[in-house]
């Protein structure tokens, strides 16, 4: 007997950027912050391939790890960051200027 599979065999039949996009990448919702709208999208642990600097910390978030991209929904492309969820939760209490020690890498 052979084991069950968990996954469907087939791939998406969504074109990257098209209908199935929000299913793919993760949740999409709209957030208020700083009096602008906020794409925020939460990127599963699978879905997470690259490293990313989490601007709310400034520490690296490994490929594997769930983590929130989110940008303003007037914004461009290039404007989207990649959080650790825990940050861009804490994002009000945090201050806006992150101190770096001197030997911190510069990402």
């Amino acid at each position: 007997m052979s084991p069950r599979r968990n996954r469907p065999r087939g791939g998406d039949n969504f074109p990257p950027g098209g209908e199935g996009d929000g299913d793919r990448y993760g949740l999409e919702s709209t957030e208020c912050w700083q009096g602008e709208e906020w794409v925020v999208r939460r990127i599963g642990g699978g879905s997470a391939a690259k490293h990313y600097r989490c601007p709310g910390c400034d520490q690296e978030i490994p490929p594997g790890v769930p983590h929130v991209v989110a940008w303003a929904r007037e914004g461009r492309v290039d404007d989207r960051r990649h959080w650790h969820r825990a940050c861009w939760n804490a994002r009000d209490r945090r201050t806006t200027r992150v101190q770096r020690s001197r030997n911190a890498p510069r990402h």
